[in-house]
């Protein structure tokens, strides 16, 4: 089974929503998402809630876990949001670093922007990968807000 581990500084936001996506969007046979955060925040940020939630994803019963050494050596792939130098470098775990805005305080209009813009590059990665869920449309795309 292939881990990826999301992780970002609080584990509040844009590691939560990638996580989420890959869910959504990867066979759960092949491939699962772990976020984590290097300094959780205690809940996970309202906007993001709000935001996910717009599409049809629940996030309000989450809770940010820590990002340590042996979560990050459990992953096939680490990808670091914005922790910087604080994401553990794990001989042997690829990483990437995707740079995306922290959505923390931002408006819902931005933060949806964030949300699309990671859904698209977790879309990118499964789809690269060969980890894409075969369960049809909602897969791809997000549901329309109510």
């Amino acid at each position: 089974m292939i881990t990826v581990v999301f992780a970002c500084v609080h584990n509040a936001g844009r590691s939560q929503m990638a996580a989420a996506w890959f869910e959504l969007l990867a066979d759960s046979t092949l491939a699962r998402a772990i976020s984590a955060g290097t300094r959780p925040a205690a809940q996970v940020h309202p906007e993001v809630v709000a935001a996910m939630r717009e599409v049809g994803v629940e996030l309000s019963q989450r809770v940010p876990r820590q990002l340590d050494d042996a979560l990050a050596g459990s992953a096939s792939l680490l990808v670091t949001m914005g922790c910087g130098e604080s994401c553990p470098v794990v001989p042997g775990v690829p990483r990437e670093d995707w740079p995306f805005e922290d959505p923390k305080g931002q408006s819902i209009e931005r933060v949806r922007v964030i949300r699309d813009e990671i859904r698209e590059r977790v879309r990118r990665l499964v789809h690269a990968s060969g980890w894409a869920s075969q369960r049809g449309p909602r897969a791809d795309s997000p549901r329309p807000a109510k």
